[in-house]
């Protein structure tokens, strides 16, 4: 009885343990190019606000781009080829833009690109929902979810920054969103760095997307979140398949 009861508590602490390494390998997916941690969706409607990577732990900083916002959703991250980016609010047309490692997030989105296939954007694509139908036609026969990016010239841009009020609690988008802090740009060149997908709306991109972006501006004394742009002269770089 007694070796029965020694079998039966090992087999609880077994069971107890290999179903927390379950739930920690679950919160990372890896596809061939992309790594995803955690989930927008739970970070909006869950208040999932703390740490679910610490960029510094990322080894393979070649050719490295990723974004997500910082953990209690106050700023947003950059990695643009292995240099990464930190945006904070410092007042309603102002911000600070740091590059740092040292630093977390509670969902975020990465992958390692090297070789790029170039394309000039045609005169006719101006705005995010022109971009998201070109690059899905475009990319038909790629390896889904990808990294991509563009370089050149916007007439004008809206990009945010996430500054939610430090202890305040998430259970809605709307809750989420206390604080955010939109910024115009005009006439700019800028970079930005995407994530496409068809299948992750509400894990790195918002229900109504199949993209999500980051832009800085060639001076790196802005960045954030991109969410409305009119493209000027754009090239897009795709990466090699």
């Amino acid at each position: 009885m007694r070796n029965f009861k020694i079998l039966l508590l090992l087999s609880i602490v077994f069971f107890s343990c290999n179903n927390t390494r379950k739930k920690q390998i679950t919160s990372e997916k890896t596809y061939p190019d992309i790594t995803i941690v955690g989930a927008m969706k739970n970070v909006m409607w869950k208040g999932e606000l703390g740490s679910s990577i610490t960029l510094d732990t990322i080894s393979n900083k070649n050719g490295l781009y990723g974004l997500g916002p910082v953990s209690y959703l106050t700023g947003e991250l950059l990695i643009n080829n292995g240099k990464s980016y930190v945006s904070r609010v410092t007042s309603d047309s102002t911000m600070l833009v740091d590059k740092q490692f040292d630093v977390s997030a509670p969902f975020f989105v990465y992958g390692n690109v090297t070789e790029w296939h170039k394309i000039k954007l045609p005169s006719n694509i101006k705005t995010i929902h022109d971009l998201e139908k070109f690059i899905d036609h475009k990319t038909v026969n790629f390896k889904r979810p990808f990294a991509f990016k563009l370089i050149g010239m916007v007439s004008n841009a809206t990009i945010h920054i996430q500054n939610l009020p430090k202890g305040t609690k998430v259970s809605s988008p709307d809750e989420a969103h206390q604080g955010q802090t939109n910024y115009e740009l005009k006439n700019e060149t800028v970079e930005i760095v995407g994530f496409f997908s068809t299948k992750h709306q509400g894990v790195f991109t918002h229900h109504d997307s199949f993209l999500h972006m980051h832009l800085i501006t060639q001076d790196e004394l802005k960045m954030g979140h991109l969410d409305n742009v009119n493209i000027k002269n754009m090239t897009l770089y795709l990466p090699k398949q």
